[in-house]
């Protein structure tokens, strides 16, 4: 059964999320987690490091190099395991329990295209 619609926000408050396409370039395991990965995405004109949680959900998480993917891009960095990740990685599923899937561009796009 589908969870409740979360309240209404302005435009004005969701155009000041910036989310993003980057193609995920390399996956690498964080030293003395069993969750977190870094992910090497590139954004077209800069690269970062993004962290997430999926090491357990997938059988190998380095199937995912190579594809594109949506990604927040202006949350403040935050120091994970040592790792400081620039953005979060935006999939679908997590917060209903399922296993996540990656939300990706129905056709290749520019690295950095936006959403919205």
């Amino acid at each position: 059964m589908p969870v409740p619609v979360k309240p209404a926000v302005s435009i004005e408050l969701l155009n000041q999320v910036d989310i993003r396409v980057g193609t995920i370039e390399a996956v690498a395991d964080i030293e003395g987690s069993d969750r977190l990965v870094a992910l090497t995405v590139n954004f077209g004109d800069h690269k970062r490091t993004i962290v997430a949680g999926m090491r357990q959900e997938r059988a190998n998480p380095r199937e995912i190099e190579g594809r594109q993917a949506l990604f927040v891009v202006n949350l403040e960095p935050r120091r994970m395991r040592g790792v400081l990740s620039e953005g979060m990685l935006f999939d679908l599923g997590y917060a209903d329990g399922i296993v996540p899937a990656l939300a990706v561009p129905e056709r290749p796009v520019p690295d950095g295209t936006r959403a919205g």
